[in-house]
């Protein structure tokens, strides 16, 4: 990677690595340190013996917490811990227990991902008997019980599935009204190119999104051939930078002001949205978020549930509704 990119040297860059702590000891940590990386995010999912056995991944608290501890001693300046709700025979109890463990060792970063349950298409969850997922009852419960415990515990909910501490790039940035997200996620970083490197990683550059071949075979005889390994890929329309300006207003500063829309894209906010404005009327009753004539706030309850409203502004979503798994 430095042979081709101007990397810095002087540790001020962000270097980020997601690692399987099943297959990461000190010494990789030392020398992923070495190369540079200064962040770290661990997958974790869930500490229940019975919920890692139903979903077939084993993991220890020990080898975790082994791993978090060695990067804290090598130096990285960031650690996140990936958690998943929503899988099989998980209850609000068996969390929460979950979250005892982990809170003890005060990671910098929480990611509290819902569990995306497609078999048609991984063929993985085919094992995955259907009747142990809880019910979206359930798995509300799990959210709200994760956001109450982590805010009272000093994090800030950053907005979809992430908490940080109020000291983090993060949470500043958020303050700040600096916040952004890509499709990888939220970053400090303002709208930029994304370079996508291997199978199936999406890339973006200006307008227009790829993504590479899913693949080893067709990666590497593309690669040889000269050629981007590229199979898909989008460019915008005036509609979707439009559509992708207010989706970003709402997820990263739960808020939104027509006027600063309508000026930077010369439309008449409550014209142009005339359907999502309606759409949105359900999630004012349910006390979600409120809608007036200089804009929409959302609420404290809908902060949780900010994908939902986020999604009634995707135009594309009706045609691909059943590709996509439950959000709750």
């Amino acid at each position: 990677m430095r042979e081709h990119f101007s990397l810095k040297d002087d540790d001020s860059g962000e270097y980020s690595i997601e690692v399987d702590p099943r297959e990461t000891n000190l010494h990789t940590v030392q020398q992923l340190r070495s190369l540079g990386f200064n962040r770290i995010s661990l997958g974790v999912q869930d500490f229940d013996p019975d919920v890692q056995k139903a979903v077939n991944r084993l993991q220890s608290e020990a080898q975790t917490f082994a791993v978090l501890k060695a990067a804290r001693d090598e130096g990285f300046r960031s650690t996140n811990i990936d958690l998943i709700y929503g899988l099989p025979l998980q209850t609000v109890d068996s969390f929460n227990r979950t979250l005892d463990k982990i809170l003890h060792v005060s990671p910098d970063r929480f990611s509290i991902f819902n569990y995306a349950h497609i078999p048609s298409r991984f063929k993985t969850q085919r094992q995955i008997n259907d009747a142990d997922l809880p019910s979206p009852e359930v798995k509300l419960a799990i959210l709200q019980t994760v956001g109450q415990r982590l805010v009272d515990a000093g994090y800030v909910y950053i907005g979809m599935d992430h908490f940080a501490k109020p000291d983090d790039e993060l949470a500043i940035a958020q303050r700040q009204g600096l916040l952004h997200r890509n499709f990888q996620g939220y970053s400090t970083h303002s709208d930029c190119d994304l370079i996508g490197l291997g199978i199936t990683s999406i890339g973006r550059v200006g307008d227009a999104y790829s993504q590479n071949v899913k693949d080893l075979e067709s990666y590497d005889q593309l690669i040889n051939l000269g050629k981007l390994p590229v199979f898909k890929g989008v460019e915008l329309n005036e509609d979707d930078k439009l559509r992708r300006a207010v989706i970003m207003q709402l997820i990263c500063h739960f808020e939104l002001s027509f006027t600063a829309i309508e000026q930077a894209y010369t439309i008449n906010f409550s014209e142009y949205f005339a359907e999502e404005l309606k759409a949105l009327a359900p999630m004012q009753t349910d006390g979600l978020c409120t809608v007036n004539a200089d804009g929409i706030q959302v609420l404290p309850v809908g902060r949780l549930l900010i994908r939902n409203i986020c999604m009634v502004f995707d135009r594309y979503l009706a045609q691909k509704q059943q590709q996509f798994s439950r959000v709750i």
